[in-house]
């Protein structure tokens, strides 16, 4: 099918529209019409993603199934995947059928909370799919409304507040990431992201304000998307945001924000930095390293002393994301792997963790895990399952959570093993607070009085369960269902860095030398 990346991008959109025009009221009816045709939507747009893995041809490194047609103001509508976006394009329409799932007991402006839902989607796509600039910042800035709306209305107490410093913190970066695509424009001549990656920007030092700028015009628009990639993983010290978000987000806006909007700094590093920006990349690598470990240390011993389940979980998935940068900015083929993999795995564990909290807190509407104790006994299938998610969270072999922390740090001890040994730190940490939470909240006696007519997960939350429990597992036994299709994309994009930072630096070391 010739445009099948814009079928699968845009059918959510079109579903969104669709109960915007026909879904009148707010009776029974016209709810129960909402959640069925949002859940219907989602799951025929994953069918429809599954052609994209059947076309797709691991072993061609360049961009395929690519559609192009002119935009407006001279630029383009270009979309296409290569080995590492069609995995985050496949994370997302696998997760989306599972978020709206995670939805049914919602009774608030249920077709504008779906409508929310089907609009974020077509987004989120849209970014992981783009390969023209303006195309890519249009779906990575737009993603933020729906986002926005779905914290601030329906999210919690201080839902408002989450909201408006979640938009800000990650305007703010974005807007230079725009001023670094004006130039970015202005310099190669075009907008299509393919072609830039060839282009080689300039990296001769620069002098302004008095100050030496070591890698000129690329080392200024690395730190321009760095800006906005760095507060949408989150990186410390700009992670403040992401706890009160993921407190205030109702169940289904954390796991999506966790699994799949984290994602786009990632991805953003993948796309741009490393192979526009490689000479600026080698010389930020030091930076980023502090940063990376910073993150995996400090947010690890404040997830400790957390009582929000929520909070918790989330400073867990700050530090998860702290591998991720350390792994990209190894430069090395196991350092980039496991970032993917750890990328591609914390969607299913952070996603399945967050769910989890949301069960209880359907019964209970409480997070605080002082409420909790001894869930095992009466909660004996989900204190299984959330132990399952706990251990892969830790990084437990056999599960995903293990391959990605191991190949990142494996990665890692090739580039810098003070890094390394720091991170690895973390893994302790992650045990540490893991087993803590899960310690106070399934294991002991069932002496508190609200507990004890407490349901099990019921038929519904098992089958969102099953196949998040079945990606873990799958991917920890046979990680080569992930790394076969990457491993061409990576590759190539490792040669490229090496030929490119081989032949414009002459002062820092061959990337081969890490």
């Amino acid at each position: 099918m010739d445009n099948l990346l814009s079928l699968v991008t845009f059918f959510p959109m079109i579903g969104a529209v669709v109960m915007l025009v026909f879904l009148r009221g707010e009776d029974e009816m016209a709810v129960r019409n909402a959640k069925w045709i949002a859940l219907g939507v989602t799951i025929a747009t994953f069918l429809a993603s599954l052609a994209i893995l059947a076309q797709f041809d691991p072993e061609n490194t360049d961009f395929q199934m690519v559609e192009e047609a002119s935009w407006i103001a001279g630029l383009s509508y270009k979309v296409g995947v290569d080995g590492i976006s069609v995995l985050f394009v496949m994370l997302t329409t696998l997760l989306m059928p599972i978020v709206i799932g995670a939805s049914w007991n919602v009774d608030k402006r249920v077709k504008e909370y779906m409508i929310a839902f089907l609009v974020l989607e077509s987004l989120m796509i849209g970014v992981f799919v783009s390969l023209d600039l303006m195309l890519f910042y249009v779906f990575f800035e737009a993603g933020l409304i729906p986002m926005f709306l779905i914290i601030g209305i329906w999210g919690g107490k201080d839902r408002v507040y989450a909201s408006f410093k979640f938009f800000l913190y990650t305007l703010f970066g974005s807007v230079l990431m725009l001023i670094a695509m004006i130039a970015m424009w202005y310099d190669a001549g075009t907008t299509d992201i393919p072609t830039l990656m060839d282009h080689t920007f300039s990296s001769d030092a620069i002098t302004i304000l008095g100050v030496s700028i070591v890698g000129g015009a690329q080392t200024l628009m690395f730190l321009a998307f760095f800006a906005s990639f760095a507060v949408k993983m989150p990186m410390w010290p700009v992670h403040t945001w992401l706890p009160d978000a993921h407190v205030q987000a109702p169940t289904a806006g954390s796991i999506i924000l966790a699994a799949i909007l984290l994602k786009m700094g990632g991805y953003g590093f993948l796309r741009f930095s490393l192979p526009m920006f490689p000479v600026a990349s080698v010389h930020m690598q030091d930076f980023v390293f502090v940063l990376s470990v910073i993150a995996i240390i400090y947010t690890s011993l404040v997830a400790l002393v957390q009582e929000d389940m929520k909070k918790l979980v989330a400073y867990s998935s700050i530090a998860h994301m702290g591998f991720v940068t350390m792994g990209i900015f190894t430069f090395n083929k196991q350092g980039l792997d496991g970032a993917i993999f750890q990328m591609i795995s914390h969607g299913f564990i952070s996603g399945a963790l967050f769910l989890g909290v949301g069960v209880i807190y359907d019964r209970m509407h409480t997070r605080e895990i002082s409420a909790y104790g001894g869930l095992a006994v009466r909660m004996p299938v989900y204190a299984l399952m959330f132990m399952f998610f706990t251990m892969a969270n830790v990084g437990l072999p056999g599960t995903s959570g293990f391959v990605g922390e191991f190949l990142t740090l494996a990665g890692a001890f090739q580039a810098n093993t003070w890094v390394a040994a720091g991170a690895t730190t973390g893994v302790i940490l992650s045990a540490a607070y893991a087993l803590w939470l899960y310690r106070r909240v399934a294991f002991g006696d069932l002496i508190k009085q609200s507990l004890q007519g407490i349901k099990d997960v019921s038929t519904r939350e098992r089958v969102l369960f099953v196949p998040l429990i079945a990606g873990t597992l799958v991917l920890g036994i046979y990680p080569s269902f992930v790394l076969d299709l990457i491993g061409p994309s990576v590759d190539a994009l490792v040669s490229n860095f090496n030929d490119a930072t081989a032949g414009l630096m002459d002062a820092a070391p061959a990337l081969a030398s890490h």
